[in-house]
């Protein structure tokens, strides 16, 4: 073209190449509109993360027997339920009716609901209209029954009785409606409070419970052409807030018709994440607290270069339906019977990785060797810190999974830490430091830094040394006999919560205390001094008058053991 391309026209070709299934141009396109597009494109990143998508998708491919459902007409025939022992779907032919309204973009009819009974055979017979009460002069597709069969949602232009409504473009947009069953007749249609006249709400799903509703629509929070949101069924029959599914799901192009099915799989039709062309159906394991697996391309030959969607499966009998206007179909879309004669496997990758460092100083250290071990402290794998410290495991890690890391090396003590990793697909941080085995000390370094004592426990204005702070004092004797020349000036610390002079008086008292202590443990007292600094010595922000958090008070509250000779 000899000009400069908005990247929305390279992605749209590479489009147009897959379905010419022309895939390598299509994937040189794509990779052109991946350099070019926004670093917030959900698209981009679904690329770069998966370059090698048609290999991907070549594993999983070949899981479906296929045939025409044996119901379709040279029109549209689309977006099927199974309802009772029949198959409810929208069709744009032409029954005879006198008043037969044409749509001036396609010069079809207007597609109303059919039903078709479903024969012990699996085969389905004559169909026939669904209901008079539902179907309208303008469009209703893609239903969906709660499990008590006295529910419907479903999708209709933007008409109820009798009134249709435009956008301000003067567009008649899509909406979502209820219908309950009295008798055998379907009534009290009533559209979706959620609804709206400037935007379209499309192609209903339930989830098991039939607690939340899933739709396509492009209402404000939508990031593409259309997301698929879901909102809450409460108990007494309102609705709460539309919720988008987020970019796990959702792209800048179009994601739309889903289905749940009995095991928490939402399965979608969209052309924004990797497939074929067109549109291809996409599966996505839902787990707790709004997570998802990975999304899941279903294959060949179920989607191919053209568009494929409203899919939807029994469980129990692996049986399900799905659309396409694929070039052997009767013509516009048609509805396909499929049998899935394998499961999907939804894969979760995880890596547990990170940085072993040397605690005291912050360095690196390499050549440190990290053992993985799963939750019954069986060995995982072993790798050795690169000269950045760095490690990694890759394989073989399960998801949600608990871990234990362990480090060592020559000159540390062994360190061992447990993680748990995610729901899904991602990577999980262990980073580790090693406590020196042998510490060096100076003149002026603080025995309890290098033990980590933060501070000697005394009961509640008390002197008298508590079980837990004689522990921490041991470690300090010991060193102190292994070097029989080292002298030590004791230091006991305070917060602000009391007057100053109560402070002082406090602290005096337990540096004392502490001093006998030691002498008891056989340290002699002219390798000892020390002295109670109260408050006036305080780390932080944290005098009289200043509100401060128990941490920031506990910071100021430490003991110190300052060697003053070697």
């Amino acid at each position: 073209m000899n000009q400069e391309v908005e990247p929305e026209y390279y992605y749209r070709y590479s489009q147009c190449l897959k379905a010419s299934e022309n895939y390598s141009k299509a994937n040189e396109y794509l990779s052109k509109f991946s350099g070019m597009a926004s670093s917030d494109d959900n698209r981009s990143k679904i690329y770069k993360k998966n370059t090698n998508y048609l290999s991907d998708i070549k594993k999983v491919s070949n899981r479906y027997t296929i045939e025409n459902a044996g119901i379709n007409s040279e029109f549209s025939d689309y977006g099927a339920a199974l309802y009772e022992n029949q198959l409810i779907f929208a069709s744009a032919r032409d029954t005879g009716s006198v008043s037969n309204i044409r749509h001036k973009w396609t010069n079809q009819s207007f597609t109303n609901l059919y039903a078709s009974t479903i024969e012990e055979d699996g085969s389905l017979s004559q169909l026939e209209p669904f209901s008079s009460k539902v179907n309208s002069k303008f469009h209703e597709s893609t239903p969906v029954f709660t499990k008590d069969g006295k529910t419907m949602y479903f999708t209709r232009n933007n008409f109820n009785k009798g009134k249709v409504k435009k956008d301000d473009d003067k567009v008649i947009l899509l909406k979502l409606y209820k219908a309950t069953l009295n008798g055998s007749n379907w009534e009290n249609v009533v559209e979706l409070p959620f609804n709206s006249d400037q935007y379209s709400v499309a192609h209903p799903a339930l989830s098991p419970d039939n607690k939340t509703l899933y739709f396509a629509s492009n209402m404000p929070g939508t990031v593409g052409q259309s997301d698929l949101f879901k909102v809450s069924i409460n108990e007494d029959g309102t609705y709460g807030k539309p919720e988008n599914l987020g970019n796990k799901i959702n792209t800048e192009a179009r994601e739309t018709f889903p289905f749940i099915s009995s095991n928490n799989i939402l399965y979608f039709a969209s052309d924004g994440q990797l497939g074929l062309g067109g549109l291809d159906v996409f599966a996505v394991k839902i787990l707790e607290n709004d997570k998802y697996s990975e999304v899941f391309n279903l294959g060949t030959p179920l989607n191919g270069p053209n568009d494929d969607f409203a899919y939807l499966i029994d469980e129990k009998t692996k049986v399900g339906f799905f659309t396409s206007n694929r070039k052997e179909g009767n013509g516009y879309d048609d509805i396909y019977k499929f049998k899935e004669t394998s499961p999907i496997q939804f894969e979760c990758k995880q890596a547990i990785y990170g940085i072993v460092t040397n605690e005291e100083t912050g360095d690196f250290i390499s050549n440190a060797s990290v053992t993985l071990l799963d939750g019954q402290m069986n060995t995982v794998a072993n790798v050795i810190t690169d000269d950045k410290g760095y490690y990694r495991f890759a394989d073989k890690i399960e998801c949600d999974k608990v871990y234990y890391v362990r480090a060592t090396s020559s000159e540390y003590e062994t360190i061992e830490v447990s993680t748990k990793t995610a729901l899904v697909s991602g990577e999980t941080e262990v980073s580790i430091q090693l406590t020196k085995k042998v510490k060096s000390v100076k003149v002026g370094s603080d025995l309890a830094k290098v033990f980590g004592i933060k501070i000697i426990y005394f009961d509640l204005d008390k002197s008298n040394i508590r079980q837990d702070a004689a522990l921490d004092l041991a470690k300090i004797i010991e060193v102190m006999k292994q070097n029989p020349t080292m002298k030590v000036d004791v230091r006991s610390h305070t917060d602000s919560r009391q007057t100053a002079s109560y402070n002082e008086k406090l602290s005096d008292r337990r540096a004392k205390s502490t001093i006998a202590w030691m002498i008891k443990q056989g340290i002699s007292a002219d390798r000892l001094t020390g002295k109670g600094y109260g408050e006036s010595q305080l780390v932080n922000k944290c005098e009289d008058g200043v509100d401060c958090t128990e941490e920031e008070h506990q910071a100021n509250r430490r003991s110190e053991f300052i060697i003053t000779a070697l």
